[in-house]
């Protein structure tokens, strides 16, 4: 495959979007839910911040207290704005938790010499984040960056995992195999000034806007515009776009971590639902089934749209993830 050719402002990565008919593919594993498993009557979301080693990390939150915990973990390059309406589908149920990593979101962006924005480092600030909000046991949804966060997590503190459902997070050699991966690993290779500027159009609108237009059935009608302007708007700030090169190096330390996540699928056998965009061409679908070598029982649908996939099948989405953590997790 040819390596992707970044453009002055990212036209290469707009150009090619091709619009799909077909609302669900399922795969293997269970139907979507019946409309039966819909909520009743969804919690009010709230807003707080919780100081962990001296960061204030901002998190969405609803839901009994005492229910079965949900843990959203978001991607690149948004926050748990991604999750806003997904949240009130699952939270009459559940008690969901939706926290913005340091550097993303509405939590606090130290300064690089004060802060190690890496995926490992990330991972222990979340790890503290859910010891001061009280999880103790939980299911995960992971996606993109949430899935090297959420697997590290997962592979220190198996008995705390009740449930893993993945979309577009990848942990196989496959799931990387693709032109979007070239430039970043050769700048894991090589932290050149001439391989970092490679990548820097990634942190640029067009690059944001083709995040959310791109292997999308219908982006102009189903995928809110709001997001990527708002993902825009906090790499924007000043000091962000450094984070976010630093960040695609510290990805290249998660490749090495897969066959150790492999052995805790295989040991622990967590209960697991792959929901995924099948026309993401970062996390494209090549991705998703190797889940099924380590995971036999896992759930796998693929969804005929693009990366963010809550974007445009959040409610198919949801329905599925009623019903199976309706099975798989107990009160």
């Amino acid at each position: 495959m040819t390596a992707l050719r970044f453009h002055r402002v990212g036209l290469a990565l707009t150009a090619g979007a091709t619009l799909f008919a077909a609302l669900l593919q399922p795969v293997h594993g269970a139907a979507p839910a019946p409309a039966k498993s819909a909520p009743q009557a969804a919690a009010t979301v709230s807003y707080h911040k919780v100081d962990v080693d001296g960061v204030k990390v901002f998190y969405r939150e609803a839901g009994p207290k005492n229910a079965p915990a949900i843990l959203l973990l978001h991607g690149f390059p948004t926050s748990s704005h991604m999750f806003r309406e997904l949240i009130p589908k699952l939270s009459d149920r559940y008690r969901v938790i939706a926290p913005d990593y340091p550097g993303y979101g509405q939590s606090d962006q130290p300064p690089m010499d004060r802060y190690a924005y890496s995926f490992d480092n990330l991972a222990a600030t979340i790890d503290k984040f859910t010891a001061k909000v009280g999880l103790n046991r939980y299911a995960m949804y992971v996606m993109d960056y949430g899935a090297p966060i959420g697997y590290r997590l997962a592979a220190a503190h198996p008995e705390r995992i009740s449930a893993i459902v993945v979309q577009n997070g990848n942990a196989y050699d496959e799931g990387l195999d693709n032109p979007f991966w070239v430039p970043a690993k050769a700048y894991w290779k090589d932290k050149s000034e001439a391989n970092a500027a490679k990548l820097r159009p990634l942190f640029e609108f067009d690059a944001t806007r083709w995040q959310y237009s791109e292997g999308y059935r219908d982006p102009a009608g189903h995928v809110s515009p709001d997001s990527a302007v708002i993902d825009q708007a906090y790499m924007d700030r000043p000091g962000n776009k450094a984070i976010q090169l630093e960040m695609f190096y510290s990805y290249g330390t998660n490749p090495p971590l897969y066959p150790g996540w492999q052995a805790y699928f295989r040991k622990h056998q967590p209960p697991m639902l792959i929901v995924w965009g099948k026309n993401d061409k970062i996390f494209p679908a090549e991705g998703a089934s190797p889940y099924l070598r380590d995971l036999p029982k896992a759930e796998l649908h693929l969804f005929d749209t693009g990366h963010f996939a809550l974007e445009e099948d959040g409610d198919r989405i949801a329905r599925l993830m009623r019903d199976f953590l309706g099975r798989q997790v107990r009160r």
